[in-house]
Protein backbone atom coordinates (compact mmCIF):
# COMPACT_ATOMS: atom_id res chain seq x y z
CA UNK A 1 0.00 0.00 0.00
CA UNK A 2 1.03 3.95 -0.38
CA UNK A 3 0.89 6.92 0.97
CA UNK A 4 -1.85 8.02 -1.43
CA UNK A 5 -4.13 5.21 -0.13
CA UNK A 6 -4.52 6.18 3.25
CA UNK A 7 -7.11 9.38 4.79
CA UNK A 8 -5.04 11.84 5.89
CA UNK A 9 -6.36 14.53 8.18
CA UNK A 10 -4.62 18.29 8.62
CA UNK A 11 -5.83 20.71 11.32
CA UNK A 12 -4.18 23.59 12.60
CA UNK A 13 -2.19 23.89 15.44
CA UNK A 14 -2.99 26.40 18.35
CA UNK A 15 -0.46 29.58 18.45
CA UNK A 16 0.61 28.03 21.80
CA UNK A 17 1.30 25.11 20.62
CA UNK A 18 3.79 26.22 17.89
CA UNK A 19 1.38 27.07 15.23
CA UNK A 20 1.11 25.77 12.37
CA UNK A 21 -0.76 22.37 11.15
CA UNK A 22 -0.36 18.44 12.11
CA UNK A 23 -1.25 16.10 9.19
CA UNK A 24 -1.97 12.50 10.80
CA UNK A 25 -3.25 9.49 9.27
CA UNK A 26 -6.12 7.75 11.02
CA UNK A 27 -5.53 3.78 9.69
CA UNK A 28 -2.03 4.29 11.24
CA UNK A 29 -2.28 5.36 15.34
CA UNK A 30 0.90 6.97 15.91
CA UNK A 31 1.83 8.22 12.03
CA UNK A 32 2.09 12.17 12.61
CA UNK A 33 3.78 15.14 11.47
CA UNK A 34 3.48 18.90 11.67
CA UNK A 35 4.74 21.72 9.35
CA UNK A 36 4.41 25.74 8.89
CA UNK A 37 1.56 25.12 6.06
CA UNK A 38 -0.66 22.64 4.93
CA UNK A 39 1.78 21.51 1.87
CA UNK A 40 4.82 21.55 4.50
CA UNK A 41 2.64 18.85 6.93
CA UNK A 42 1.48 16.72 4.15
CA UNK A 43 4.87 16.38 2.46
CA UNK A 44 5.97 15.72 6.03
CA UNK A 45 3.18 13.05 6.36
CA UNK A 46 5.04 11.57 3.68
CA UNK A 47 8.09 10.79 5.17
CA UNK A 48 6.40 10.04 8.54
CA UNK A 49 4.52 7.18 6.79
CA UNK A 50 8.02 5.93 4.82
CA UNK A 51 9.34 5.56 8.22
CA UNK A 52 6.29 4.51 10.61
CA UNK A 53 5.27 1.81 7.57
CA UNK A 54 8.87 0.56 7.60
CA UNK A 55 8.84 -0.44 10.80
CA UNK A 56 5.54 -2.07 11.33
CA UNK A 57 6.97 -4.11 8.56
CA UNK A 58 9.66 -5.21 10.34
CA UNK A 59 7.79 -5.67 13.80
CA UNK A 60 4.23 -7.28 12.56
CA UNK A 61 5.02 -8.26 8.77
CA UNK A 62 2.03 -6.34 7.18
CA UNK A 63 0.24 -2.86 7.30
CA UNK A 64 -3.21 -2.23 8.63
CA UNK A 65 -5.15 -2.08 5.37
CA UNK A 66 -6.81 1.59 4.61
CA UNK A 67 -10.12 1.88 5.56
CA UNK A 68 -12.67 1.95 3.11
CA UNK A 69 -16.03 3.24 2.40
CA UNK A 70 -18.74 2.17 0.47
CA UNK A 71 -20.49 5.85 -0.24
CA UNK A 72 -24.04 4.85 1.26
CA UNK A 73 -25.43 5.58 5.06
CA UNK A 74 -28.81 6.08 6.19
CA UNK A 75 -29.97 8.99 7.74
CA UNK A 76 -33.56 9.36 9.00
CA UNK A 77 -35.48 12.52 8.70
CA UNK A 78 -38.76 14.51 9.40
CA UNK A 79 -41.14 13.84 6.51
CA UNK A 80 -41.63 17.23 6.64
CA UNK A 81 -37.97 18.03 5.50
CA UNK A 82 -38.07 15.00 3.15
CA UNK A 83 -40.76 16.76 1.31
CA UNK A 84 -38.62 20.21 1.09
CA UNK A 85 -35.57 18.55 -0.07
CA UNK A 86 -37.49 16.70 -2.66
CA UNK A 87 -39.43 19.62 -3.73
CA UNK A 88 -35.99 21.57 -4.10
CA UNK A 89 -34.21 18.98 -5.80
CA UNK A 90 -37.10 18.66 -8.41
CA UNK A 91 -36.80 22.58 -8.71
CA UNK A 92 -33.21 22.55 -9.35
CA UNK A 93 -33.55 19.36 -11.71
CA UNK A 94 -31.48 17.29 -9.51
CA UNK A 95 -31.54 14.00 -7.67
CA UNK A 96 -32.23 14.21 -3.66
CA UNK A 97 -28.73 12.18 -3.09
CA UNK A 98 -27.32 14.94 -5.27
CA UNK A 99 -28.40 17.71 -3.59
CA UNK A 100 -28.00 15.95 -0.27
CA UNK A 101 -24.38 15.46 -0.85
CA UNK A 102 -23.92 19.19 -1.93
CA UNK A 103 -25.46 20.17 0.73
CA UNK A 104 -23.12 18.07 3.38
CA UNK A 105 -20.06 19.04 0.90
CA UNK A 106 -20.99 22.81 1.25
CA UNK A 107 -21.55 22.51 5.46
CA UNK A 108 -18.38 20.47 5.84
CA UNK A 109 -16.20 22.80 3.87
CA UNK A 110 -17.89 25.67 5.26
CA UNK A 111 -16.26 23.91 8.95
Amino acid sequence: MKFEDYAINVNPLPTEEGGGFLASIPDLPGCVADGATIDEAISEARDAFAAWTMAEREDKGELPRPKTYSGQFLQRIPKTLHMRLAHRAATEGVSLNQLAATFLAEGLASR
